[in-house]
């Protein structure tokens, strides 16, 4: 793969706020200590995690803040420890091939023809693997209702509980069955062909993947999702602890 030598960079630059509110766009809106919560988090993501570049790519600033703020604002209501299942960040420049054999789309058969990636975190123990220019793209336009980092991250919090079966750890037993309930109806109806277009198709891969598409619908496009299915973004509130259709 050509990884550069690992190393944990120092933290935030000085400027940080300044590069923050240009490179994401949901920073700005945020009240002083949202913004001071999320300089945390980010800091400790980006000196507490390994940083690596593929391909002969060179790590920026740039390109660390905002993978981190991203990161941040995943568990801006929840816990740093959310992400011990992290531990290293491996970017590549651009969209990434997978040229191996594996699982094909009929179950029972494989295949091995190239599949691109704009990002990875396939094992509990694995790196998240991350496509910059898609997550630079993402970070600045959420409208699009897509984000690498956002996606990548939610299989984390999956892998959890040890299972990835799109349900991440809840405190009752009554949240997880509210859970089961409201994610299985959307699940259903995105395999049907029933659910519109805000959640795209991806989500009706698999129960993981419906809840790492449903997290990035829900920060990037809140009001949409809340007016589209008010269960399906009244259970993630819960869970991530945020209200971002509040926001404006």
């Amino acid at each position: 793969m050509g990884f550069l030598k690992r190393r944990r960079p120092a933290g935030l630059p000085i400027d940080w706020r300044e590069q923050a509110a240009t490179s994401v766009t949901w920073f700005d809106p945020m009240v002083a200590d949202e913004q001071e919560r999320i300089g945390e988090l980010a800091q400790r993501f980006l000196t507490e995690k390994d940083w690596e570049a593929a391909n002969g790519f060179a790590l920026t600033d740039e390109i660390r803040l905002t993978i981190s703020l991203q990161a941040a604002l995943l568990v801006l209501g929840l816990t740093f420890d959310h992400y011990r299942m992290v531990k290293t960040i491996i970017v590549h420049p651009t969209t990434m091939v997978w040229r191996g054999e594996r699982a094909g789309p009929v179950p029972g058969l494989r295949t091995d023809a190239p599949l691109s990636l704009l990002g990875q975190a396939a094992h509990a123990g694995g790196p998240v693997v991350i496509a910059w220019d898609e997550a630079r793209r993402n970070a600045r336009h959420p409208e699009h209702g897509h984000d690498v980092v956002l996606h990548e991250l939610a299989h984390k919090l999956d892998m959890l509980d040890h299972v990835v079966d799109g349900t991440p750890p809840l405190d009752t037993q009554a949240e997880h069955d509210r859970w089961v309930q409201v994610c299985t109806a959307e699940f259903e109806a995105i395999r049907g062909g029933d659910n519109g277009d805000l959640l795209w198709d991806y989500a009706g891969q698999d129960p993981g993947e419906f809840f790492a598409v449903a997290t990035e619908v829900f920060f990037d496009r809140p009001q949409d999702l809340r007016a589209h299915n008010a269960d399906l973004y009244d259970i993630l509130s819960s869970f991530y602890r945020q209200d971002p259709a509040a926001i404006t």
